[in-house]
């Protein structure tokens, strides 16, 4: 698998699970495309979160091929965290004092997860989201 792979239009489905406030869902999509170094990766949909009104939310990464390994940037282009995306992968991000941890899941590819957890001062919660092609 390479980063080309990704490219196109993913129905995303993300699930919130926090331990210390109130859980979120989010539906929308993730569009991967094409620019001069890579992909970039814009998710856009629709978060609840539990006892609020909804709201509309967009977020993008850059996804650049290095290698075997896919490196991912925040849209700024600083360095978010990188992974090989063979399996069952996983990578890390430290932003003190929080801590972010990735699983990704390519097992049963083209549907596949990342599960983000979360831990820090004022955080603490589990993000899977759950990516197929639209």
């Amino acid at each position: 698998m390479n980063l080309n792979d990704f490219e196109g239009i993913w129905a995303l489905e993300r699930q919130v699970s926090n331990a210390i406030g109130p859980d979120a869902v989010f539906a929308g999509h993730a569009r991967f495309v094409q620019d001069e170094e890579g992909l970039i990766l814009t998710e856009e949909g629709r978060m609840t979160i539990e006892g609020q009104v909804p709201m509309q939310g967009v977020r993008q990464y850059l996804w650049r091929q290095e290698g075997a390994d896919i490196v991912v940037l925040f849209d700024d282009g600083r360095f978010f965290h990188r992974f090989h995306p063979d399996g069952t992968p996983e990578a890390g991000h430290d932003c003190a004092p929080d801590v972010y941890q990735v699983a990704y899941d390519f097992t049963a590819w083209p549907v596949w997860t990342a599960r983000w957890q979360v831990v820090g001062p004022r955080k603490d919660y589990l993000m899977t989201s759950r990516y197929t092609r639209a």
